[in-house]
């Protein structure tokens, strides 16, 4: 890692220098196989930079977005617009229009990266297009909230040089890392800096994903650093093609995102032949623990390591005192690498971020006697279905929406290894109404992201109440678990 350069301005003028021929990023095409350099990455990127200040009149500090799918061009927006100092924010395609809509009223981009780059002539990878500052913000990444609308954690230099240090041991100078999210994910989003010091190469996976064409690319890149959620890792296991992939480079497999079943990970570490890493992350808290490679079996099953690098973690109690070891909590984080915030929202930054500086995450855990924290659980009802967060009030005020539809609860529930957990929908129906589940989920694509469809329909004449008139989701569990047990992909 450079610890000379102040800015990722400062970090790309050195790679270039030393490393500039190393393959930066690798991307399947229908065509074939594309390849672009650091040096003709950063050319292509200051170019871009310039036609963004001269014919798009984008200043310092402008918000710039990128609605494009992951790939080479995806990434020399990104850095595109960080050399002409503005700030790079990700939408990802698969967001419904009210989400977007969102997003450009609560970040006004000037501009948005929707459709083919402008072609344009290579220049100097060296030349500064703009000057900026360390703490100059360089990336806001979308989150849900308990509301349903994103909001929008932003990240400046010196959060991303930070992250390097809880890279560590995903990250070793050449290597050839698959990314498996998409681009407007905070994992690419936050971390150009760990890409460029220690010279990796990103081999993005293909669009849409599927095993086969992972488990190809993955063996004819010669991937050293494989990364995915859950789902990911169990679908690969599953395809024919899999004992025919050669994964003897691989150095490493690193897994997160969703709770992560005993046996899945040591059936990575039998089939894959090398270390698993876990890892306890979150958009606003970027990479918080993970487990090491000397790590017995039993700690890479159970828990989610201990803090990287630079973070320090805490538990507390309902009045925010730290508790003692053994007690479960609220999980809070505090690193220079987390979020300085969400986009233009002092009041939402309050709520996240105390006054002595510490992120609440609202997942509950505990630290064990040997230093690792173990989760248990989340304060909001958020679940996480094939490694993306969905808030249940969101889609619930959705199918509000509904002709047919007069209450609605949404349960994320646990399946087995596959997704993690979907989402079960209980929902009273409208006398004289019919209701399944193919229109509930083509509704709901239509009007949000399409991993937010409910798996799962259950019809109920009415749904549970507490004493104080709430939706009883206490009473849906059980219920929820024997759809869940009887539901197949």
């Amino acid at each position: 890692m450079s610890t000379a350069a102040a800015t990722l301005l400062d970090l790309f003028d050195e790679v270039v220098a030393s490393d500039g021929a190393r393959e930066a990023f690798v991307q399947r095409t229908a065509e074939g196989t594309d390849r672009i350099t650091f040096a003709e990455l950063a050319a292509r990127s200051v170019a871009l930079a310039r036609w963004l200040i001269d014919e798009r009149g984008v200043r310092r500090g402008d918000v710039v977005g990128i609605m494009l799918p992951s790939g080479i061009d995806y990434a020399v927006a990104y850095h595109a617009i960080i050399r002409a100092g503005a700030v790079a924010t990700g939408i990802n395609p698969r967001l419904g229009p009210a989400e977007v809509h969102h997003i450009h009223r609560a970040a006004g981009p000037v501009h948005v990266f929707d459709g083919p780059l402008p072609q344009l002539e290579a220049l100097d990878p060296h030349e500064r297009v703009a000057e900026v500052s360390p703490t100059d913000p360089v990336a806001i990444v979308w989150t849900g909230g308990t509301t349903g609308l994103p909001k929008g954690a932003w990240f400046d230099h010196e959060c991303l040089k930070a992250m390097t240090l809880g890279a560590a041991p995903l990250s070793a100078h050449g290597d050839r890392r698959l990314s498996p999210l998409p681009f407007a994910h905070v994992g690419f989003m936050t971390r150009a800096w760990d890409e460029w010091s220690h010279r990796i190469t990103t081999v993005i996976a293909p669009t849409p994903w599927t095993a086969a064409s992972t488990l190809d690319i993955i063996g004819a890149e010669r991937v050293t650093v494989c990364q995915g959620v859950p789902t990911q890792y169990r679908l690969m296991f599953d395809a024919p093609s899999f004992e025919l992939t050669d994964t003897s480079h691989l150095r490493i497999a690193g897994i997160g995102a969703a709770r992560i079943p005993p046996e899945l990970v040591r059936e990575m570490r039998e089939r894959l032949g090398c270390p698993v890493v876990v890892r306890y992350a979150s958009t606003e808290g970027c990479v918080i623990t993970g487990t090491r490679l000397d790590d017995a079996d039993d700690v890479v099953c159970t828990t989610v390591g201990r803090p990287n690098g630079g973070v320090k973690v805490k538990v507390i109690d309902d009045d925010r005192r730290t508790i003692d070891t053994g007690e479960v909590g609220t999980v809070c984080v505090n690193t220079r690498a987390m979020m300085r915030g969400y986009w233009n929202e002092p009041e939402r930054t309050a709520e996240a971020i105390d006054a002595e500086g510490w992120l609440h995450t609202g997942d509950l855990g505990w630290f064990g006697a040997d230093g690792n924290l173990r989760l248990s659980g989340r304060r909001t009802e958020m679940y996480i279905r094939g490694g993306y967060n969905v808030y249940p009030i969101e889609v619930e005020n959705c199918l509000g929406e509904h002709p047919s539809v007069v209450a609605a609860a949404v349960l994320g529930t646990e399946v087995a290894d596959r997704l993690g957990e979907i989402g079960v929908l209980f929902a009273v129906v409208r006398p004289g109404h019919e209701l399944s589940l193919a229109e509930v989920r083509t509704f709901v694509k239509e009007r949000l992201a399409d991993y937010k469809a409910p798996d799962a329909l259950v019809v109920v004449p009415e749904l549970p109440l507490t004493s104080l008139g709430k939706v009883d989701k206490k009473a849906l569990v059980e219920r929820a678990q024997q759809e869940a047990a009887q539901w197949s992909r």
